[in-house]
């Protein structure tokens, strides 16, 4: 009898911990961070450098995009603009305001628009970004890559950085781009 009692105080016990413990998960992955697997070789060499056979997977951080404070070489995790099923993660190039010189894309350059990104894979050629749909709506932007947590020998801090021939030519308060540490 005295096993019976245990086991309903244990279920009970179960019970209320499963009813605080998943609104708490939830509302963690909905407001601070989550992790998601990185798939393709569009990002390459700066996430999956070991293609398929070893896929990275990263933290990303929803806190730090919540007032759209995006900056220029962020790792960015979006909705995408031509299937809003998928999501996408790519290098911020351009910020709102900043003149871009596309690779393919309509336009030769471009004026990145106000509540916009211009967004790029490392690997050019082998990514769907900015270059195929354009600048990119800050409302997509869902979560900000901060770390690397697999595999365990790439653990590392992921920084902001854009390679000098990515670059914005000019920002739209008429400054040119040259405060970039190399």
């Amino acid at each position: 009898m005295a096993q019976t009692g245990f086991g309903r105080r244990y279920f009970k016990a179960f019970v209320s911990g499963f009813f605080v413990a998943v609104p708490v998960t939830v509302t963690v992955l909905d407001r601070l961070a989550y992790v998601a697997r990185v798939e393709g070789a569009s990002m390459q060499p700066s996430l999956n450098p070991d293609g398929e056979s070893s896929p990275d997977v990263v933290l990303l951080n929803r806190w730090s995009v919540r007032n759209y404070q995006v900056q220029r070489g962020d790792i960015v995790s979006v909705l995408s603009p031509k299937d809003p099923q998928q999501k996408i993660i790519k290098r911020v190039i351009g910020i709102e305001g900043d003149f871009i010189k596309t690779l393919g894309y309509k336009n030769r350059y471009v004026r990145v628009p106000d509540g916009h990104l211009w967004i790029e894979g490392d690997h050019h050629g082998h990514s769907f970004d900015s270059n195929t749909f354009g600048p990119v709506s800050l409302g997509l932007v869902h979560g900000r890559a901060s770390h690397i947590i697999w595999p365990p020998s790439r653990w590392q801090r992921i920084e902001p950085s854009v390679s000098p021939e990515r670059r914005p030519l000019l920002n739209w308060d008429g400054a040119t781009e040259d405060g970039y540490d190399d």
